[in-house]
């Protein structure tokens, strides 16, 4: 969805470079002509933000009734369906030869196998809220990433300034100074890591796939379709299959993969092509604000000072790292 170092959507930065455009391709022109018969695309953003950041919460409900990795097999599975759909009535090819292919496969297993698992996991011990905000800690790895793996990358005092004070926020967050009392360690981590998994994912996609020829949607299903047999080996090898299929958290799957990963992407691509790369991304900073609100009204999540105060920091420190000179 983004470059390593811009923000990340959750679980779904999954659109790749191509010549198409993309927030990690070349930058499109901001203003477009809407086509007629279409929405606002300040609509279009608002239900993007709220999508994605409902998907905490619908992991959070779907893991009530499913294995942590069943979970993110069903969202990958469900997502790589609705797009594999829209494929089908463009009538547009997957992407060829075993090179891309191959490359697809790693960057499947580090933009959505692992994160998608990983959240999934973290979910069985923290709040769904607290998940929401390690989200957003994406584009500080991705910064501090990026200077070391990416040339083109240089630091600004502002983009280190940025890094440093989102990772006060992080610090903020949990709490540091009564020494992460009452914080379940082993769920922030894997949160955090899962976070990680984007630009470490996103700087080998712009390394390897950059060129591919293939529209997003192409590249994206046939990345989505990889990480479904992956996840589907994994769930067979370390989970039993569920006994039940109970309906809220069966629909909170459903949902996570058709709407969060599957429509989803739909919307970001008509966004960036209509606003451009630098406005649509934005949504990116709503995301921790919708998945704690949705924590603390629907699953009656406890909701501490630090959690906000240090959700925005987070952001303000997140939003300067994107900060270029022009």
């Amino acid at each position: 969805m983004s470059a390593p170092s811009t923000p990340v959507a959750p679980g779904t930065p999954t659109a790749h470079p191509s010549r198409t455009s993309t927030p990690a391709s070349t930058p499109t022109p901001a203003a477009k002509v809407q086509p007629a018969g279409r929405l606002d695309w300040r609509l279009r953003f608002a239900v993007l933000s709220v999508i994605w950041g409902f998907s905490f919460l619908l992991i959070k409900v779907g893991t009530e009734a499913y294995a942590p990795f069943q979970v993110a097999l069903g969202r990958v599975f469900f997502g790589a369906l609705a797009l594999l759909t829209v494929l089908l009535i463009r009538r547009e090819p997957l992407p060829r030869g075993r090179r891309t292919w191959a490359h697809l496969s790693v960057a499947a297993l580090l933009l959505n196998t692992a994160p998608f698992s990983l959240f999934a996991y973290a979910e069985l011990s923290i709040p769904s809220s607290l998940a929401g905000i390690c989200n957003a800690t994406s584009p500080l790895w991705g910064m501090a990433l990026s200077l070391v793996a990416l040339s083109e990358d240089r630091p600004t005092r502002r983009r280190v300034a940025g890094l440093g004070l989102g990772f006060l926020g992080v610090l903020t967050v949990l709490g540091a100074w009564q020494g992460f009392s009452g914080l379940d360690a082993k769920g922030t981590a894997l949160a955090l890591l899962a976070a990680l998994c984007y630009p470490i994912g996103w700087i080998y996609v712009r390394r390897t796939l950059a060129s591919t020829p293939g529209s997003p949607v192409a590249l994206t299903g046939a990345q989505l379709l990889v990480s479904t047999l992956q996840l589907a080996v994994v769930s067979a090898l370390f989970t039993s299959a569920p006994t039940s299929f109970p309906l809220w958290p069966t629909l909170s799957v459903i949902a996570l993969g058709a709407l969060g990963t599957g429509m989803a992407l739909q919307m970001q691509y008509g966004l960036v092509t209509e606003i451009g790369p630098t406005t649509a991304q934005m949504v990116t900073y709503f995301i921790p604000v919708i998945a704690t609100t949705a924590g603390v009204l629907l699953l009656d999540e406890q909701l501490h000072w630090n959690t906000p105060v240090g959700a925005v920091v987070v952001l303000a420190g997140a939003a300067l790292t994107q900060t270029r000179r022009r």
